[in-house]
């Protein structure tokens, strides 16, 4: 079962920008190569910050609504918000190193459940 929940346009906003948690916004395309080779990477990241980081993943083909509002021009492109806010924006098939210091930070901006 995959740790990162599709989300429609009618959706996000209550998930993403009222949602109160750290999100990753994972904008792809069902056709797009880089798009499924990023996917396993990001299914180990959200298994390791799951608990403190929201993942969700917007497909631009049956939201274009959102590609345009966040300006996606490629796929794919990650986007990280707090606060109702883009606080990182990723483009392209970065390193998995490069990925978990931008999702890894963004964890450390979640309040602390303890």
């Amino acid at each position: 079962m995959s740790r990162l929940r599709e989300v429609t346009s009618r959706e996000f906003d209550v998930n993403v920008l009222q949602g109160g948690r750290p999100t990753v916004v994972d904008f792809y395309a069902p056709w797009c190569g880089p798009c499924r080779m990023l996917a396993p990477l990001l299914e180990e990241i959200a298994g390791r910050y799951g608990d403190r980081v929201q993942f969700v993943k917007v497909n631009i083909d049956e939201a274009p609504d959102l590609a345009n509002r966040y300006r996606v021009s490629g796929v794919p492109t990650l986007v990280l918000f707090f606060g109702g806010n883009e606080v990182v924006r990723v483009v392209g098939l970065p390193p998995q190193a490069v990925l978990d210091q931008k999702i890894g930070g963004l964890a450390q901006l979640a309040p602390s459940t303890s």
